[in-house]
């Protein structure tokens, strides 16, 4: 990761607020973007992510709050003011223009001289794997393609900050996964800070260096991507950012014991007794069936539903105990569970993530 001599975020976003008349889009918002991160934007649809990288960009000015870039503060510049650019979910490729047209559209409009175009174009090209390409139409390409179009264009102009808004929602999963690893390779390549927005848990994994989980206008969890998938700080972190079992409970006298709908449960805490928590297990740490080395043991359930997901088969299953809670667990693609099996569910204890409910 490439680091601003001096220290400084790239980007610092400070009580930032966006605000549709009676709605809070985007509701008191500070972070710090470093140079040279791949970082995302993660939430549900209107949860302020989009309104917050728009911001960025210049798009939409902030009701209140402060936007700073490499130090300066652009709260009010309009886009063409900022080192910045952006790419769209939908590319916004001109139709009229072939692909090495539209790649150098923003470098005419600053006047460059023409061979440096020419180089940069070129450039441009073999950095997203379209050398050749050049004389093309958007509409003879591959989705896939007009995506690393759009992305070359952007690149070609050398902004400090690449914004990109759902930049893969609109290919098949195939593709996606393809042009995942693609665009990690080239945000490596070029050493540009990608701020990066998606709803899709699975490709913010796979691309942030760090991510954000956003609700309501509001950061519900921030931190690099295997720390908030694997120790989120809340309920809502839990359920979005991957599958989890959530179980409300109660810390019980002496804090080395918890009160779930299962009975009590041997976790230690260091809250105080009768304070309300929430256990949350994520599927890969539930065992079914006997589990000799696990500490914690929820009882039977009920298998509900099996969906076979290639290398392993999703299992959900429902308590006997407290029919309110339900399992997600992960079985091998070869295990032979039906609908209607008992089983028992079990964990290990270093594996259960404590929340404040």
């Amino acid at each position: 990761m490439t680091e601003r001599a001096d220290g400084a975020p790239e980007i610092r976003l400070t009580d930032l607020a966006k605000h549709f008349r009676d709605v809070k889009a985007v509701d008191d918002v500070s972070l710090d973007i470093k140079a040279g991160e791949f970082f995302s934007l993660l939430g549900p649809s209107g949860c302020g992510k989009t309104t917050t990288l728009r911001m960025i960009g210049g798009f939409e000015l902030p009701t209140t709050g402060r936007i700073e870039l490499r130090g300066r503060d652009v709260t009010n510049d309009p886009p063409d003011k900022r080192p910045v650019n952006m790419v769209f979910q939908n590319y916004a490729l001109f139709p009229h223009l072939n692909v090495g047209d539209n790649i150098a559209f923003g470098l005419r409009r600053k006047n460059v001289e023409k061979d440096q175009i020419t180089r940069r174009v070129h450039e441009a090209l073999e950095l997203v794997h379209l050398t050749g390409l050049d004389k093309r139409k958007p509409n003879q390409l591959s989705g896939g393609q007009q995506q690393r179009v759009a992305l070359a264009r952007a690149l070609v102009n050398r902004p400090n900050v690449l914004l990109l808004d759902e930049p893969l929602g609109a290919l098949d999963l195939k593709l996606r996964r393809q042009m995942q690893d693609e665009l990690k390779a080239i945000q490596k390549r070029v050493g540009t800070a990608f701020v990066h927005v998606t709803h899709d848990q699975e490709e913010a994994m796979a691309l942030a260096d760090h991510c954000v989980v956003m609700n309501d206008g509001r950061i519900e969890d921030a931190g690099p991507a295997e720390r908030v998938y694997m120790r989120p700080a809340t309920r809502f972190a839990a359920g979005f950012m991957g599958e989890s079992t959530l179980v409300s409970a109660t810390v019980a006298e002496g804090s080395e014991a918890i009160e779930t709908g299962l009975g009590r449960l041997p976790l230690r805490t260091t809250q105080p007794a009768g304070t309300k928590v929430t256990l949350a297990i994520r599927p890969e740490h539930l065992a079914l069936g006997a589990a000799d080395r696990c500490d914690i043991a929820f009882g039977e359930a009920t298998v509900a539903e099996i969906v076979f997901q290639g290398s392993f088969k999703r299992v959900l299953a429902v308590s006997r105990v407290d029919p309110s809670i339900r399992f997600i667990a992960r079985a091998p693609a070869t295990a032979t569970l039906q609908p209607g099996d008992s089983v028992d569910i079990s964990c290990q204890a270093h594996d259960v993530i404590l929340l404040a409910t």
